[in-house]
């Protein structure tokens, strides 16, 4: 057993006093650009910027170059008291975002001096994410140092925002970040504006489309699903891919990536679903789904369900069988089934031949798997009391939870990389 560094043991008892929640934060071509992580342990009247700096600087600090991935960019809240703390020393500067916040009213003198830690932390190679306030004259001197400004579209009126976002392009060379986009609507009106990135689920909701039809790339993905869970003979499974040249050349490209580890590079279809067997053949194509999305579907929609398939096995393989781990990945996929395919999740599921677990998990949040999705989603969002609940339910430790969600986020970032 390798030894535990004093600072790990900080780090892990602080971890498991925590939840991590995220945020997707997604470009103009609707790609996840990073994420915004919260700490949302504490109660509400006790939540403040400094326990979400401390808290995540000390699970991030314990994650290794895997876990944490190599392109990630994580958005985090931080106090100026804590700017001086020993929390950043430990943390890669490239991969995270500091979140600066505006000094309060009767602060507003401290302005000059709090300057040079941020030109230190600037000169480190960390990033600063300033809110609009950083535009006013008060602020000019902080202005130079913003990688980032963000407006938040719960407090700006839109003439208001308008006004700001002109007023950065011509001041700052920051890009801007638009918080609690909602709506469709809001994203191209912000996009006009000149806005690039953006926050919110708006690019998670369904949106049904009437007379909309399965393209035929999703056709055939769901006709290998059906004929992996009847066991079909390999003669059948084959003949999917002879009729679908894209189905084909994904399955090589992933059972020769270097993940796979063979020898000699596989060109037969028939060679490639014996090596992988009906379980992992059945993840893979679940996975697949969720890039053959097109049209109006955000990117970002299959990188969320890639991240809540991966939370999911990760925490189901703490306590359940190997085949319900690998069906809580399927769960967590195709959670955003609907969105995916633009129709209702009744009707998307009603497609495909799924193990009761998982249908009862999508459709009626019951059965082995359920806690498992709520889980995975209230690490989305901030129902604290879902939080609470099924991590108790479900015997996970803070620290459990935790690892497993840094380690998903890395997982998708390579997946998407």
């Amino acid at each position: 057993m390798n030894p535990v560094s004093p600072t790990q043991a900080a780090a892990a008892a602080t971890a498991g006093t925590m939840a991590i929640a995220h945020q997707a934060i997604v470009n103009a071509q609707r790609k996840v650009f990073g994420y915004e992580l919260f700490d949302r342990s504490v109660a509400a009247d006790a939540h403040t910027a400094h326990t979400d700096a401390q808290m995540l600087f000390n699970a991030l600090s314990t994650a290794s170059e895997s876990t944490m991935g190599t392109r990630a960019v994580y958005f985090v809240n931080c106090t100026h008291d804590s700017l001086a703390g020993g929390h950043l020393d430990l943390v890669a500067p490239q991969k995270v975002v500091l979140e600066i916040p505006p000094l309060p009213i009767s602060q507003v003198d401290q302005i000059p001096t709090r300057l040079p830690v941020l030109q230190q932390m600037h000169q480190r190679g960390f990033r600063l994410a300033m809110d609009y306030s950083v535009l006013t004259k008060a602020y000019e001197a902080w202005l130079p140092l913003a990688s980032f400004i963000k407006f938040d579209l719960s407090i700006l009126k839109r003439e208001a925002l308008a006004s700001f976002i002109k007023l950065a392009q011509a001041k700052s060379q920051a890009m801007l970040v638009a918080e609690k986009v909602e709506t469709a609507e809001q994203f191209d009106a912000l996009q006009s504006l000149g806005v690039g990135l953006f926050q919110g689920y708006w690019f998670a909701k369904p949106m049904l489309l009437d007379g909309h039809t399965i393209r035929p790339g999703q056709a055939h993905i769901l006709h290998l699903i059906n004929l992996v869970r009847r066991q079909a003979s390999t003669d059948e499974i084959e003949e999917v891919f002879k009729h679908d040249p894209t189905l084909s050349f994904n399955l090589l490209r992933f059972i020769n990536s270097a993940g796979f580890g063979l020898r000699n590079e596989i060109t037969s279809f028939r060679h490639a679903v014996m090596l992988l067997g009906l379980n992992r053949l059945f993840k893979w194509a679940a996975l697949l789904l969720t890039t053959s999305a097109g049209g109006n579907t955000p990117a970002a929609v299959g990188s969320t369900a890639v991240l809540r398939g991966r939370l999911m096995e990760l925490l189901a393989q703490q306590s359940l069988p190997a085949e319900e781990s690998d069906n809580a990945f399927v769960v967590g996929v195709f959670s955003l089934l609907d969105t995916m395919l633009g129709v209702p999740m009744e009707t998307a599921l009603g497609t495909l031949n799924l193990p009761t677990s998982v249908t009862d998990a999508l459709l009626h949040r019951r059965g082995v798997l359920a806690d498992y999705l709520e889980l995975t989603l209230a690490c989305e969002n901030n129902d604290d009391a879902a939080f609470a609940r099924t991590s108790t339910a479900l015997g996970l430790t803070g620290v459990q939870v935790n690892m497993a969600h840094l380690e998903a986020l890395a997982w998708a970032e390579s997946l998407a990389a």
